[in-house]
């Protein structure tokens, strides 16, 4: 045998080796790191606010740039608003707030779930103009209340009524990039998951989902983290307020939606809606600076 063609070949194969086992540990590590971040780290969740929230006087940019200033990424915006969305555009461009969907303002008056058929009729209009408005935003979502349960409709009419309605905007916000969010609320419809589930299933179209409100559904006895599960997939956005069995609404991080099991289960759905907003009473720089850190509290960031 050539030595030097051994040398040579013992060389190559020990480089690969190490090479190899190099590779491994550095898979290994990955995995580990990957295993020791905590569930924020996992998420990469952004704070965000509905605009109402912002007081005080000053332009759209300035509002912005207050909640920039705060450590908040994005923004709610409400369809219809006194906003121009043009100005609000521009200051989303020239701020780096991310417009990451809207409210539908009117859902709880022109409701889709109303016996009058023009009362419907309103309320998918406004619903075209919310994905209309979503779009030009550059959002991800339109957030539904889809209807109301009573005197003028029982639960088996407010699905049934408000399915029908939301099936029409479906074409619109699949042209525009937009999903239809349903949210959990005191509407004395969908207070438990497997009802939610129901809705969203029936359209067979990932253009809807669930936006749930974390804290709305305490009182209805169902965990939050448990929602979440349940939901899995079909969960497209959060918001959260504070609510305690024993004290109501309070502030954020002082009522029973048990955080740490919320982050896991958010983690365990593979959760991509990205924002974690939140929705309580706002008010001035001194009041949001409030609302953040709660927020960082809760969130782990």
């Amino acid at each position: 045998m050539n030595p030097f063609f051994s040398r040579r070949q013992f060389a190559k194969t020990a480089g690969a080796f190490c090479a190899g086992t190099l590779a491994a540990n550095s898979g290994l590590n990955a995995a580990s790191l990957e295993d020791d971040q905590t569930p924020a780290q996992k998420l990469k969740l952004k704070k965000a606010v509905k605009f109402g929230m912002i007081g005080g006087a000053g332009s759209v940019e300035e509002k912005f740039n207050l909640i920039k200033k705060l450590g908040f990424q994005g923004v709610e915006m409400d369809s219809p608003s006194g906003v121009n969305v043009e100005e609000a555009c521009k200051a989303r461009d020239k701020t780096g707030i991310v417009i990451h969907g809207v409210v539908d303002s009117v859902h709880w008056r022109d409701t889709l779930s109303h016996p009058d058929e023009a009362v419907r009729q309103k309320g998918l209009a406004a619903l075209l103009g919310a994905i209309k408005d979503c779009k030009a935003y550059g959002g991800s979502t339109v957030l539904l209340v889809p209807g109301v349960v009573n005197k003028d409709a029982t639960y088996e009419q407010c699905f049934e009524r408000s399915a029908v309605e939301v099936k029409k905007a479906i074409p619109a916000a699949k042209e525009a990039g937009v999903k239809i969010a349903i949210e959990t609320v005191w509407n004395n419809f969908i207070t438990k998951p497997e009802q939610m589930v129901t809705y969203v299933d029936q359209f067979q179209d990932e253009t809807i989902g669930a936006y749930f409100d974390i804290s709305n559904m305490i009182k209805f006895g169902v965990a939050p983290a448990d929602w979440i599960r349940i939901l899995g997939k079909r969960l497209v956005k959060f918001d959260f307020k504070g609510y305690s069995k024993a004290k109501t609404w309070c502030e954020i991080g002082q009522g029973d939606e048990n955080w740490p099991e919320v982050l896991k289960a958010l983690v365990e759905v593979n959760y991509k809606g990205e924002f974690a907003t939140s929705e309580v009473a706002g008010g001035d720089e001194k009041r949001l600076k409030e609302v953040a850190d709660q927020m960082n509290k809760v969130l782990g960031l």
